[in-house]
């Protein structure tokens, strides 16, 4: 008791601190790798590690001690090239973390672009009366309705949306599922809406853009091919005779709370306007 007294009575405050940033350096490490393959890889080297030092300290083995203070150095070497997929979901998630802020502007200007970009696909698209679905994915996962149709993983285009929502392409039919600025796939199955739609116009394009409204959060995009009309139909409501920049106002109000996301919750006062209050 009287050592364990000592100690602290040794410690400064700059030592507390160097203890208590090296813990949550290694509580952070293992949170990471928690649920992953690097789980049982490191608990056998931490059981080969501590069984080596135990058994060279209690018998004197000269040859079996000598092994161990070599390996040691090579096993440091050899933990980056083990742990290399952990390694770099770490360096991502730090990067993620430590640039969330850097990169705002870019991530909305990126989304902007989006927006836009689909805007000026279903205006011409509605100048030309083809029918057309865009679903832009959001935070629900759309994993199961992108599986029924064909993948395309490309950048979003105006040109490249006219050309699958052409009437005499295989893939105009059904839906284009969108996942940021890019095209996931195309000509997919959409669930049809089982609620009462009062206007009998609607066909099977706007019970499907309502389909997935009222099962997911994203934001459905329609083109009729009868009437040329554009609508959106998103939290299970269907928002309709849309022109471009009304289009682009709504799909923006609508991502506005995701955008804002990305900043950290202390920063969040940067993105009120002079005067504004926050309430």
């Amino acid at each position: 008791m009287a050592d364990v007294l000592s100690i602290l009575s040794r410690l400064s405050w700059a030592s507390v601190l160097d203890i208590l940033l090296v813990s949550l350096i290694f509580f952070w490490l293992f949170t990471l790798i928690q649920g992953t393959h690097a789980v049982p890889l490191l608990r056998g080297i931490v059981t080969v590690v501590v069984v080596a030092v135990v058994i060279s300290n209690l018998v004197q083995l000269t040859a079996f001690s000598w092994l161990i203070r070599n390996a040691l150095p090579a096993l440091l070497v050899a933990v980056p090239v083990v742990f290399q997929p952990e390694l770099r979901r770490l360096l991502e998630r730090l990067g993620s973390t430590t640039g969330g802020f850097l990169s705002l502007r870019f991530r909305e200007t990126r989304l902007r672009c989006t927006i836009e970009t689909i805007a000026e696909a279903c205006t011409q698209l509605s100048r030309s009366h083809y029918g057309a679905l865009i679903v832009m994915e959001r935070e629900t996962g759309l994993k199961d309705i992108i599986e029924t149709g064909v993948a395309i993983n490309g950048d979003i285009s105006r040109e490249l949306l006219l050309t699958l929502f052409f009437p005499r392409t295989p893939l105009h039919d059904g839906a284009v599922v969108v996942r940021g600025d890019r095209v996931v796939a195309a000509s997919c199955m959409l669930p049809i809406s089982t609620s009462a739609v009062s206007d009998r116009d609607l066909g099977t394009r706007h019970r499907a853009a309502l389909g997935v409204a009222e099962n997911s959060d994203a934001v459905a995009v329609v083109v009729s091919e009868e009437t040329g009309i554009i609508s959106i139909a998103y939290n299970g409501r269907l928002i309709r005779r849309m022109d471009e920049s009304r289009l682009v106002k709504v799909l923006t109000a609508v991502y506005r709370p995701q955008m804002e996301e990305t900043l950290p919750r202390w920063l969040t006062w940067l993105r009120r306007k002079p005067g504004s209050r926050g309430e």
